[in-house]
C-alpha cells in the first residue's frame, strides 16, 4: 500500500452523476484524476457488499494530444484491509472507454487502483479513500449530491473529436514584461555584398540565381558579358588588358637581352619589368573567370541568396551591387523601447518574439540570445530606445521580419501561470474555462497580468492546480450556447 501512495500524482474529484439519475435509485459517482502519462475519468455506483459496479473508465493520453486510449490492457483493482479482488479488460468498448466490473465483498474503506499497460508505455492510477458499503440501505444515508447550476458539460466523445487540451494553473517566477515591436536583421558578418568586377550585360548563370536558392562557396551566380558592346565592357577590358600584358611582356624580354650588352640601362630594365608585372597581375585578375560567353561572378561564401539587385540583362559598371548572400547562421533581433521605460533598461536580460502570421514564441534564451548593445539616447527622428540581442538562427527566422517583442523585465516570484492560448475575451473581459471534473467545465473571469507570448499572469479568477483549457474553448462555448446534451451511452 505504500508503493500505492507513493505512485499515485494527481487530485481526485467526487461530484454528482453529470448526466442524470433514476429517482430514488443510488447516485452515480465520478472521479477525476491525472497522472503524468494519462487522465482518468470514471462514473460507477456506490460500492456495496455483494452487488455488481461497473465502471464507465474514461481514458486520454496526456502530452500536445489529448487522444483516447485505444489500445492496451487495464485493470482495476480494490483493496480494502488485505483483501482485495480485480477485474482486467483487454480492449476498450469503444475509443477511450474500457467498460469494467467489480463485486466487493469486504464493507470498509479501501483503494481502487487501475494499472494500464500499452505497447508504449504503462501506468498506474490510484482513487485513495473509496468506501464500501455493507449494503444499499447504509449506502443511500451516506449519499450526498453536489448539484452546479453554472457547470457545463462538455463529453469526453466530444473533446476526442476535436484539438483539445487543458494545463494546470501553476505558481512559478515569472517577468515583468515590457510589449514592443522590432525587426530581425543579418548580424554583422554575415551578409556579402557581391558587385561586378567589369561593365556588361548581366545574364544569371543557373536556377542558383533565384532568391533563397542555397548556395556553396564558388557557386556562379552571374555571367557580365560585353554583347555587341564595343566599350566599357567586360569584353572591351579583357582585350586592352591582353594587349598591354602581350606588350609589357614583349618589352621585358627585349630589355633583359639588351641590357646584357649595356644597350639599355639598368633602370630602364627595371622599369620595363615594373610595368610587365603590373600588367601582369590586371590581365590574370580579369582572366581568372573570364571565358567566351563573359566573366564569371562566382558566391564567396555558403549560405542563401538573399537578395537580387539586378534584372536579367541589365547593363553594369564595374562595382555595381548584384546580390546579397547571407549565410544565416546568426541574426540580430533589435527591439523599440519607449522612452518611459529608460529606468527599466538595466534590468532587461532577454526577450520573446513571434513573426506576424506565426503562432509559435521564440525566446532569445533559448537561441542562445544575448543583449549586445542598447541606446543612450533617443534620436531626433524616433522616440524609441533600440535594445539589440543577436540570436543564433535555427533555419525558420527570415532576417527582415517585423516582429512582436515581450522584453523581459524584473523577475515576479510565485506568479500564477497559464498559457496564452486559455484565454478567451468577452466584451473586454477576460476568462478560461476550467475543468472541474472529467466532463464539467466552468467559465471563469480572470484578471491578467503581464504576457510573454506564451504564459500570462493571472490576478485572480482561478486557484493554483486548477486545470484551464488551452485547446477547444471555443467548441466548449459552443457547446454551452446550443443547450443540447449529446447521448452519453454510459453505464452505470
Amino acid at each position: 500500500m505504500a508503493m500505492f501512495a507513493l505512485l499515485f500524482v494527481g487530485c481526485a474529484d467526487k461530484t454528482g452523476n453529470e448526466h442524470g439519475h433514476e429517482a430514488g435509485g443510488l447516485e452515480p459517482l465520478a472521479y477525476t484524476i491525472y497522472s503524468d502519462k494519462t487522465e482518468l475519468f470514471v462514473e460507477f455506483k456506490p460500492l456495496i457488499v455483494g452487488s455488481k459496479s461497473s465502471f464507465a473508465a474514461h481514458f486520454t493520453i496526456l502530452g500536445e494530444t489529448f487522444l483516447p486510449l485505444t489500445e492496451g490492457k487495464v485493470t482495476v483493482s480494490l483493496i480494502v484491509g488485505e483483501s482485495g479482488i480485480r477485474n482486467s479488460g483487454d480492449s476498450a468498448s469503444s475509443p477511450g472507454i474500457f467498460r469494467l466490473a467489480l463485486s466487493p465483498k469486504t464493507a470498509g474503506v479501501g483503494n481502487l487502483v487501475f494499472d494500464i499497460e500499452t505497447k508504449n508505455y504503462t501506468d498506474q492510477i490510484i482513487i485513495e479513500n473509496i468506501t464500501v458499503y455493507p449494503n444499499e440501505q447504509t449506502a443511500q444515508q451516506n449519499q450526498t449530491t453536489n448539484e452546479n447550476g453554472e457547470e457545463i458539460t462538455y463529453l469526453k466523445e466530444q473533446a476526442w473529436k476535436v484539438e483539445f487540451a487543458n494545463a494546470p494553473v501553476r505558481k512559478q517566477t515569472f517577468n515583468d514584461i515590457i510589449k514592443t515591436n522590432g525587426q530581425l536583421l543579418s548580424a554583422p558578418g554575415d551578409e556579402v555584398m557581391i558587385t561586378a568586377n567589369a561593365g556588361g550585360s548581366v545574364v544569371f548563370s543557373s536556377a542558383k540565381s533565384i532568391v533563397g536558392s542555397e548556395i556553396n562557396v564558388g557557386s556562379n551566380l552571374f555571367t557580365i558579358s560585353g554583347g555587341n558592346i564595343s566599350t566599357g565592357t567586360i569584353d572591351a577590358t579583357y582585350k586592352e588588358a591582353k594587349a598591354n600584358y602581350d606588350r609589357a611582356k614583349s618589352d621585358v624580354e627585349r630589355a633583359s637581352e639588351l641590357v646584357k650588352d649595356n644597350i639599355v640601362s639598368q633602370k630602364e630594365y627595371l622599369q620595363a619589368k615594373v610595368a610587365f608585372e603590373n600588367a601582369q597581375t590586371t590581365f590574370n585578375a580579369i582572366a581568372k573567370n573570364y571565358s567566351a560567353k563573359g566573366q564569371s561572378i562566382s558566391s564567396p561564401i555558403s549560405g542563401f541568396v538573399k537578395d537580387i539587385l539586378v534584372s536579367e540583362g541589365q547593363f553594369v559598371e564595374a562595382g555595381t551591387p548584384l546580390a546579397i548572400v547571407s549565410k544565416n547562421k546568426n541574426l540580430l533581433l533589435q527591439a523599440h523601447l519607449s522612452q518611459r521605460y529608460f529606468n527599466k533598461l538595466p534590468t532587461i536580460q532577454s526577450a520573446s518574439f513571434k513573426m506576424a502570421g506565426i503562432d509559435e514564441v521564440f525566446s532569445t534564451e533559448a537561441l542562445s540570445g544575448k543583449i549586445i548593445s542598447f541606446g543612450k539616447s533617443a534620436s531626433a527622428n524616433s522616440p524609441f530606445i533600440p535594445i539589440t540581442f543577436e540570436i543564433n538562427n535555427i533555419g525558420n527566422l527570415v532576417s527582415g521580419s517585423v516582429v512582436e517583442v515581450y522584453l523581459k523585465s524584473s523577475p515576479i516570484p510565485n506568479a500564477l501561470v497559464i498559457p496564452t492560448s486559455s484565454l478567451m475575451e468577452e466584451q473586454g473581459n477576460f476568462y478560461v474555462y476550467v475543468q472541474t471534473s472529467g466532463e464539467s467545465f466552468e467559465k471563469r473571469e480572470i484578471k491578467i497580468g503581464a504576457s510573454d507570448g506564451q504564459n500570462i499572469q493571472v490576478l485572480s479568477g482561478v486557484s493554483e492546480g486548477e486545470r484551464v483549457v488551452t485547446k477547444g474553448a471555443y467548441q466548449i462555448k459552443l457547446s454551452s450556447a446550443s443547450g443540447e446534451l449529446p447521448a452519453h451511452g454510459h453505464e452505470h
